[in-house]
């Protein structure tokens, strides 16, 4: 989001209402700054800690309350975009284009609460059904929904909302900063990882990724003393995951903590294959972002998506990675075993990564087409210009002229 906004500041006026940040210094939050062209405004909430489910709802529902209030006294802006995180913010969005009459766009990273839905978090009762039904009434009045992926789109078109409404803008990565490291490694180095076979998944270590059958593909390459296993992130299922590499006893697996954003060259492409997962249940409610660090590190990835899924079709047309299926232990195995005999071919399939990343997935791509949406309802009178010039008309005996 921040080289999104950042991009479009060079030719748009940019706010962001933000929440406090995790970590600051003193009370620095609580004044709005401009950074980069983009001014951040802030909304005091609360900061309960995450560990529990019940104050994080809390902290979920407070930011949205200070956000409800912080709308009524920031600029009223042409344009509103929104953001699902957390997923009650489209009706605050909602709330500001009935008050102001601004336009309004649906920018969404994942689906809710289908999303939730399919990870079991919640069941699909009355009450999810009802939030359901009242968001997509939101999407439905949208002037523009912009989404990751066709699956995501698919969705979308189910639920009745306009084709000609829907825009596809994948996620990128910053190829200045994430190339490929050929040469010699810091990561490696640092973490004693010289001539090891290393298959990585780096990202959040989360609810939605379902990482334990790639555990027990670990557990069934516990022999090739060759093979590492190594997992960078946080998240939700970490101490799980670590509690069953411990019951089973492998040391072919090791977490480690997220990379500095300066340094995921090399973590990158530290990894001599990557892991994408991804469900069937998931493939229409988001894009796994970690596939574009990967593409633009110059390194294949193993993936369980759908066989309809984009995920799918982009790792088979383009030869990038290696397909598995869902739930197939032993089919993971086999991928990482013919990976690591196979390294003239590995290693073609991570030239041929760079070369789709460069072609389709940059953040310059990403900004001209964000642009392109703000730049064509912006061309558009809003509904706040009609009722003003509605209203002026009428306090005038002459004909309005074009």
């Amino acid at each position: 989001m921040t080289e999104l906004c950042e991009g479009i500041a060079e030719e748009f006026d940019v706010h962001v209402l933000a929440g406090q940040p995790n970590a600051t210094s003193e009370d620095e939050w609580k004044s709005t700054q401009v950074r980069n062209g983009v001014t951040i405004h802030r909304a005091s909430h609360t900061v309960f800690p995450k560990h529990f489910m019940v104050l994080k709802a809390l902290n979920f529902l407070s930011f949205v309350l200070a956000c409800w209030r912080r709308v009524g006294k920031i600029p009223v802006p042409d344009v509103v975009v929104f953001e699902t995180d957390p997923f009650l913010l489209p009706f605050v969005a909602d709330h500001l284009r009935k008050r102001s009459g601004c336009r309004i766009v649906g920018y969404l990273q994942d689906i809710y609460p289908d999303v939730a839905v399919a990870l079991g978090k919640v069941g699909n009762n009355w009450f999810i059904r009802r939030l359901r039904k009242s968001l997509f009434a939101v999407y439905r009045r949208c002037d523009q929904m912009i989404v990751l992926s066709r699956d995501m789109k698919t969705l979308l078109l189910r639920a009745g909302i306009k084709e000609e409404n829907i825009v596809v803008i994948p996620n990128w990565a910053d190829t200045d900063r994430i190339s490929p490291v050929n040469g010699l490694n810091d990561f490696l180095n640092r973490n004693e990882l010289n001539g090891r076979f290393v298959v990585m998944y780096s990202g959040n270590l989360g609810l939605t990724q379902r990482l334990e059958e790639f555990i027990t593909a670990a557990h069934q390459l516990a022999d090739n003393e060759e093979i590492q296993f190594v997992f960078i992130g946080r998240g939700a299922r970490k101490q799980s995951l670590e509690k069953m590499v411990r019951d089973l006893g492998l040391t072919n697996v090791r977490f480690l903590d997220y990379q500095p954003k300066d340094t995921l060259a090399h973590s990158l492409s530290a990894a001599d294959v990557h892991l994408i997962p991804l469900t069937q249940e998931l493939s229409e409610c988001l894009m796994p972002s970690k596939l574009y660090g990967i593409l633009a590190s110059g390194r294949p990835y193993i993936t369980n998506a759908p066989p309809t899924s984009e995920l799918h079709e982009i790792t088979v047309s383009h030869d990038v990675g290696m397909t598995v299926d869902a739930g197939k232990v032993e089919d993971i195995v086999r991928a990482v075993d013919w990976a690591k005999t196979h390294p003239t071919e590995l290693k073609a399939k991570g030239c041929r990564a760079r070369e789709l990343v460069l072609s389709r997935y940059t953040r310059r791509q990403a900004v001209a087409s964000f642009a392109e949406v703000l730049r064509n309802l912006t061309w558009i009178p809003s509904q706040r210009f009609k009722a003003e010039f509605s209203w002026n008309s009428l306090k005038k005996s002459d004909p309005v002229k074009p």
